[in-house]
């Protein structure tokens, strides 16, 4: 039972804290340390891979009825609009790709330059930063500053289509966001659109849908990890994550749901910034148990 209830306490901060603009992973981190689970065992990473996966359907069924007139819009809409429908696919399809190169770049940079060269590690890997709550607090703190900024712009009377000007930005940003944690890809990305102009339903509509774009490479990338550094406990761990796994994916998906509507209203009531100013607090408890030794 003290297991499904960690399991359980983990659905709920990473469904809420994903789909706001607060850094799961930051929360999640800290939540694993104050409970003293090791995530990087196995049976940890097969059960977070679960839980993103849940959080990933209620996107999907969330935004979808959204998604569909963006994606194949009414013949007269379609011609009324620039580019037609393949416009905003094509905007994903563009912030994807910097965000995989420049992802993919920052993580050489860390790995061979930074850890290897200048530290002098034998093998150098981005998940060591993961681990750094002095700089999951300074990365939390920043994406507060920037959402607080990006309140303050949308307040802003013209709101702009999205552009490649403005899609490109964002898929910048969201490349900088993945090698930090506490560095929230949708408070950054959602805030990179609104500082752009673009409106705030399009800013979220495209924000989450780079989100399910790319979180399929990142399941399969923790699992591949998974399977090359650790591959004789698979069996075992998938034997023991199973059950408790979709029973945290269920309850992803159903909090997901809940934190995406208080999102669209959060948003649509002009109250964006007051999700920097809980990053700039939530960077200080961060630091709080960094200093109490977790």
């Amino acid at each position: 039972m003290l297991e499904y209830l960690q399991i359980v306490v983990l659905a709920l901060i990473q469904s809420a804290a994903e789909l706001l603009p607060v850094s799961s992973s930051a929360h999640v981190i800290v939540a694993e340390k104050l409970m003293h689970l090791d995530p990087s065992s196995p049976k940890m990473v097969f059960i977070l891979v679960m839980l993103h996966t849940g959080t990933m359907f209620a996107v999907l069924y969330y935004f979808w009825p959204r998604w569909r007139p963006l994606l194949f819009p009414e013949p007269s809409t379609a011609a009324a609009q620039p580019g037609g429908r393949w416009q905003f696919l094509g905007m994903v399809i563009l912030a994807t790709i910097i965000t995989g190169l420049l992802g993919l770049g920052l993580q050489y940079v860390i790995e061979k330059v930074v850890f290897e060269k200048l530290l002098g590690h034998g093998k150098g890997e981005v998940e060591d930063l993961f681990k750094n709550l002095p700089l999951i607090a300074a990365a939390l703190f920043a994406v507060g500053l920037v959402i607080i900024a990006a309140g303050f712009a949308e307040s802003r009377s013209y709101k702009r289509p999205l552009s490649l000007w403005s899609a490109t930005l964002i898929g910048i940003v969201q490349g900088l966001c993945l090698p930090f944690r506490g560095f929230s890809r949708s408070g950054a990305t959602i805030s990179t659109g609104l500082i752009c102009g673009v409106a705030r339903g399009l800013s979220e509509d495209f924000s989450f849908a780079l989100a399910v774009a790319i979180t399929p490479a990142i399941i399969g990338r923790s699992v591949w990890r998974l399977y090359k550094e650790r591959h004789e406990h698979l069996a075992e761990a998938f034997k023991d994550a199973l059950v408790p796994g979709l029973c945290g994916m269920v309850v992803c998906f159903i909090v997901g749901l809940i934190a995406l509507r208080f999102l669209s209203a959060a948003l649509e009531m002009g109250r964006w910034k007051y999700f920097g100013i809980y990053c700039l607090f939530a960077a200080l408890g961060v630091l709080t148990v960094w200093m109490l030794g977790y």
